[in-house]
């Protein structure tokens, strides 16, 4: 038996298009559906079927066995249905088969529209359904066509999008590039499903550390944070869960081979990689390299560290332009505050001639407070009694008299500079 013209067309459409054969009968049938309906009218219940042996869509229209009729398009007497199956009852519903050639020439074009959509709508869920859960992979495509700034990229079987707003600002790319990037999204708030693309997530730098180490595809080393300024600097901080196993080593390679593989994918972005560690000022130390660090001063509360550096290490504790100290802070989630040995020198006797002014504290209640962070009497007047009471090791009724003098203290200040703007503006 030769193959049918339509026949032909489901396998077009299936091979070109890679929609499933039941989905593309599905299609057909529900095309002939709506071109009956635009002929015969909505009421009337109507039936598609696909004949593969005969290649064609076989319509059926189906009316109910009725005693008395109230709708000639959707009933039939006793007699009518007898007529098509003698053994029928009343209640019973039967088919009749209707001529596709009496559709017409507008049914004919609506089922052509329909079959038009119907397939753009199976292309798109079949997009969908195949990136969903692709979102934190790399992916990598052609640059085809660039819109608003934006680059869309040809992934073989769809279209992404490289926002502008993800891209590298150093990067530039030309039609016919090839471009590894990390699934952002994948969205369904246009008609056609969005891949969105990114250059600037740290899931990229991740992502690409996995496929040049085989010790974090296999879980022996992890990534544990990761931070990025795209295009000129990012850190990368790394454990193992194997004594044996070097991490930082294991992501630099033999003679620097797998970092530089990734510092070339990302175009010359440098990355250091420096060892996780759980205590956070042991983490910060590595964090903040190549700088030294002399000491670490952490407030829990307000979760920030003091860095105090030797002076002539301070340019490189924050980088240029501030990139170091900021790229450390968004590795170890910490806020950080760094200065020289004889600024933080300053500032802590600073600090220790202000808070002698509490005159309920000795010599060692100021150095313990200096020590434990306080930089002011104000620092002092807004915390709490019970913070106090701990760091010095005193009742809650001698914390409070401290605090309650901080306040006293305060408020000759603010008198004291008052007065002074007062005789400056004389």
């Amino acid at each position: 038996m030769m193959i049918s013209d339509l026949e032909r067309l489901v396998d077009t459409i299936i091979s070109e298009k890679n929609i499933p054969r039941d989905v593309v009968v599905q299609i057909l049938e529900s095309a002939m559906v709506a071109a009956a309906r635009k002929k015969f009218g909505d009421a009337r219940e109507i039936e598609a079927e696909y004949n593969q042996e005969l290649g064609e869509v076989e319509l059926f229209e189906f009316r109910k066995v009725a005693g008395e009729i109230t709708d000639d398009d959707v009933e039939m007497t006793l007699e009518e249905g007898r007529e098509l199956d003698p053994e029928c009852e009343l209640g019973d519903w039967l088919g009749q088969k209707l001529e596709v050639d009496a559709l017409g020439r507008i049914a004919a074009q609506t089922a052509k529209q329909v079959i038009i959509q119907k397939i753009r709508d199976a292309e798109r869920e079949l997009t969908f359904n195949e990136f969903k859960d692709r979102k934190g992979e790399l992916i990598a495509g052609i640059v085809r066509r660039f819109e608003k700034g934006n680059i869309i990229v040809d992934l073989n079987r769809a279209e992404a999008i490289l926002p502008r707003r993800e891209q590298v600002p150093t990067e530039t790319y030309r039609p016919g590039d090839r471009v590894q990037a990390y699934v952002l999204d994948i969205t369904r708030a246009t008609r056609q499903p969005q891949v969105v693309l990114s250059r600037s997530h740290p899931g990229l730098l991740e992502k690409l550390f996995e496929l040049e180490v085989p010790e974090i595809y296999e879980g022996i080393v992890r990534i544990e944070a990761c931070a990025r300024e795209p295009g000129h600097r990012a850190k990368i901080a790394v454990s193992s869960t194997d004594p044996d196993v070097d991490p930082v080593g294991a992501c630099v390679g033999l003679k620097g081979s797998r970092v530089q593989a990734v510092v070339s994918e990302l175009r010359g972005e440098a990355i250091d990689i420096i060892p996780w560690h759980p205590d956070p000022a042991r983490f910060i130390v590595h964090a903040i390299a190549p700088a030294q660090v002399a000491r670490v001063y952490i407030n829990e509360a307000s979760h920030t560290m003091e860095l105090v550096v030797p002076d002539d290490q301070l340019a490189k504790g924050i980088g240029r332009r501030g990139q170091n100290v900021r790229l450390a802070a968004q590795l170890t989630n910490w806020r950080i505050d760094i200065y020289s040995e004889s600024k933080h020198g300053e500032m802590l006797e600073s600090a220790r001639r202000e808070i002698m002014r509490i005159d309920v504290l000795d010599d060692f209640q100021i150095d313990t407070l200096v020590r434990s962070g306080f930089q002011s009497a104000q620092e002092i007047a807004d915390a709490d009694a019970g913070e106090i009471s701990a760091i010095l090791d005193i009742d809650d009724e001698g914390a409070e008299s401290i605090v309650q003098a901080a306040d006293a203290v305060v408020e000759q200040l603010i008198m004291e500079e008052a007065t002074a703007r007062m005789e400056e503006g004389r």
